[in-house]
């Protein structure tokens, strides 16, 4: 049995897991897919502390990951499915979806969010074929093509501007009447010649045969409809956290879990951090701080535990 299971080895995840170690606890990360999270998506990262000149994002988790691995934090691949709290035995078990199953006497739940859909149609049949989901992932296909993102808050506004590298022209359509993003994003992206505002407009189709052709789009003030002939399909219109296996009883009505300032949920023992909490938000030196913070409770609530 581990002291401390830690769900998620994005920036949270990762500082769980040093600060756990530091702390002396016997802790193993368990991640679905790859260290790293959102972040690894990111161009580059220019908010985060102690970097003068802006880090791509996958050098700053990859940093992340080999700092938590030379203080010997073990970093495993699953996915887990359901997390039972274990009163006989006063710890969890965690069940996975290749029917193993591991106990800890606390866990931290760092499993991040995933970007939303829009739901329309033709979104789910061209993805890999002109609809993606991030632009550091599959810029470079689009060179010197048409694109179209949407989204208007800074991860928009971030990836459009990336996109720009690589794509001759970016329509930008989001459906109010300004960008949600920070000013100096906004500012950025109103700048850049290559990039084309399509305000108080939603789209409504994804187009094409084999690959993306064009898209339809309308005003949601005037009900006109029209045709944008494009390339590529980048969507950025929200995430959702990653909560689908946990317990309902500590979500709220968004699906976020509900935790104090120490990280933890209304369940003795079980903590949360970073993208997936109640009023996070989602940057990556505060899913850091949430990490550290989280592995402290954690380590107080073991000690704390009666022989």
């Amino acid at each position: 049995m581990k002291d401390l299971i830690v769900i998620g080895a994005g920036p949270a995840g990762l500082a769980a897991a040093i600060y756990g170690k530091r702390a002396g606890l016997d802790l193993v990360v368990i991640e679905k897919l790859s260290p790293g999270g959102q972040v690894m998506n990111t161009s580059e990262v220019e908010n985060y502390p102690g970097f003068v000149d802006p880090v791509p994002g996958w050098e700053l988790v990859s940093s992340m990951e080999n700092q938590a691995r030379r203080l010997e934090a073990e970093i495993i691949s699953g996915e887990i499915v359901k997390i039972e709290k274990n009163e006989g035995e006063k710890c969890f078990d965690l069940f996975l979806n290749d029917g193993q199953n591991h106990k800890a006497l606390s866990v931290i739940i760092a499993a991040g969010a995933s970007y939303k859909k829009l739901d329309v149609p033709g979104e789910d049949k061209f993805i890999g074929r002109g609809v993606s989901y991030c632009a550091t992932c599959d810029g470079p296909f689009f060179k010197d093509k048409v694109t179209a993102l949407i989204g208007g808050g800074n991860t928009a506004l971030e990836e459009a501007d990336f996109l720009t590298k690589f794509a001759k022209k970016v329509y930008l359509i989001h459906r109010r009447d300004q960008f949600r993003g920070v000013k100096l994003l906004q500012k950025r992206v109103l700048s850049n010649n290559k990039i084309e505002p399509v305000y108080e407009t939603v789209v409504t189709s994804i187009n094409g045969e084999e690959n993306v052709r064009s898209i339809s789009i309308k005003n949601v003030k005037s009900g006109d409809e029209k045709s944008l002939d494009v390339d590529g399909v980048f969507i950025f219109v929200g995430i959702m956290s990653n909560t689908g296996f946990l317990p309902r009883e500590i979500l709220n009505e968004k699906g976020e879990v509900n935790v104090d300032m120490q990280m933890r949920s209304s369940i003795e023992g079980l903590f949360a951090a970073g993208d997936l909490r109640k009023d996070s938000r989602r940057q990556i030196v505060m899913a850091a701080s949430d990490g550290a913070t989280a592995a402290l409770s954690a380590y107080e609530y073991v000690t704390d535990i009666p022989l």
